[in-house]
């Protein structure tokens, strides 16, 4: 998906990984970061964001929880990190790493409540008035009050399988009415998802459905004296699109793709975020006149069509077919048109999720000085892989 974008914007990244590969400091399936210019991403955000006064948390995920990465652009100015599930805000909290929201997409589970509320984030999103009750018990347990944000969605909402939930607007006037009597939270923001999405047809990224509603349950809200302190707004958040959050009175984003330029509408290689990262593999063998890769990495949102394979240490690379994956088997291996020789390294570059892949996670600095330094290896889940860290 972004091959092109990634040979245009930062080509000297393909340089490192293979050297890294050729040294031996990197194995197949493994999404190579260039830490440097998913720097200057954030910084982008954070410039474009300051100006429009809409305050960013940290997505990670789709960098696979890591927290060395997070670490640093915290350091930078995010405002924290959003934690979609509670694996990833254990894992974060578990390495020093803030976390200011949890709860969206994934509420917290019973048992890990107290827990939760006695790390103080800023938000935790529910969707359930037995979520509002459970934070509330524990809130007065721990003498707080937890501050609170509503998922919302409307009839012709857009949902994805999988993230069904949320209080229908139609009941908004009954649900806070009942949270009301909860002393131990206040309800302090909305959120909906996904609220942007990119338009291949115009490629452009559009409002959907969900921002309207979200922005219809911020009016009903204030009709009943409820002034928000936050309208979360995520999905597909760019230096391009927060211009057009702030225009609706979006208040916070949470870009994660963004910090690797990997957003659709960089697929020309034109948007102030820049391609920082890639996927690296190596032919495995060949069958029945077709080449595969070590696989791994396969998302099967990431809409991957196109490979740079590189037959020799000096060759230049050669362009190559991803065969259509299927979705329902296991991606051992990559499959590509034509015979390549096995041992050759392979570079892609398309949308990815790292959490819901067995993919290591390279986080390399110095590239664009043309002296690549591995600073750290960690698996899909942010857990540092032994001997990857440096001292």
């Amino acid at each position: 998906m972004f091959i092109e974008a990634l040979k245009a914007q930062n080509p000297a990244l393909i340089e490192a990984a293979i050297k890294l590969w050729q040294q031996g400091d990197i194995l197949p399936d493994t999404c190579v970061i260039d830490v440097d210019q998913v720097m200057e991403n954030g910084r982008r955000l954070l410039e474009t964001a300051e100006n429009l006064g809409i305050t960013l948390y940290l997505m990670t995920k789709q960098l696979g929880r890591n927290p060395w990465i997070a670490t640093r652009l915290i350091e930078l100015g995010f405002h924290g990190t959003v934690a979609v599930d509670f694996k990833e805000a254990r894992t974060l909290r578990n390495a020093g790493v803030q976390v200011s929201h949890v709860g969206h997409l994934v509420q917290v589970p019973k048992s890990l409540i107290v827990e939760n509320v006695n790390a103080s984030p800023e938000m935790i999103t529910i969707f359930s008035l037995e979520k509002a009750q459970e934070i509330s018990d524990a809130a007065l347990h721990c003498g707080q009050i937890q501050p609170i944000m509503l998922k919302v969605f409307g009839d012709k909402d857009t949902l994805y399988p999988g993230q069904e939930a949320g209080f229908p607007f139609s009941t908004l006037h009954e649900v806070v009415a009942a949270i009301q009597k909860m002393p131990g939270v206040k309800i302090t923001g909305l959120t909906h998802f996904p609220c942007l999405l990119w338009d291949e047809d115009m490629q452009q990224t559009q409002p959907t459905p969900n921002l309207t509603t979200l922005l219809h349950a911020r009016d009903l809200l204030r009709t009943q004296g409820i002034e928000l302190a936050q309208i979360n707004a995520p999905s597909a958040s760019s230096c391009s699109s927060l211009p057009l959050l702030a225009q609706y009175g979006v208040t916070h984003a949470e870009p994660g793709h963004a910090l690797t330029g990997t957003i659709p509408a960089n697929q020309h290689g034109d948007q102030p975020e820049r391609i920082a990262m890639l996927y690296f593999t190596e032919i495995s063998h060949q069958f029945q006149g077709r080449s595969y890769c070590f696989g791994g990495g396969y998302y099967r949102r990431g809409h991957a069509q196109n490979a740079q394979v590189f037959p020799a240490a000096d060759s230049d690379a050669v362009p190559a077919k991803i065969l259509p994956m299927d979705d329902s088997s296991i991606d051992y291996h990559i499959g590509l048109a034509g015979e390549f020789p096995v041992g050759a390294p392979v570079v892609m570059c398309f949308r990815t999720q790292v959490f819901v892949t067995r993919s290591d996670v390279a986080l390399v600095s110095g590239i664009s000085h043309g002296k690549p330094v591995l600073e750290a290896l960690y698996d899909s889940l942010g857990n540092p892989i032994a001997g990857g860290l440096r001292e």
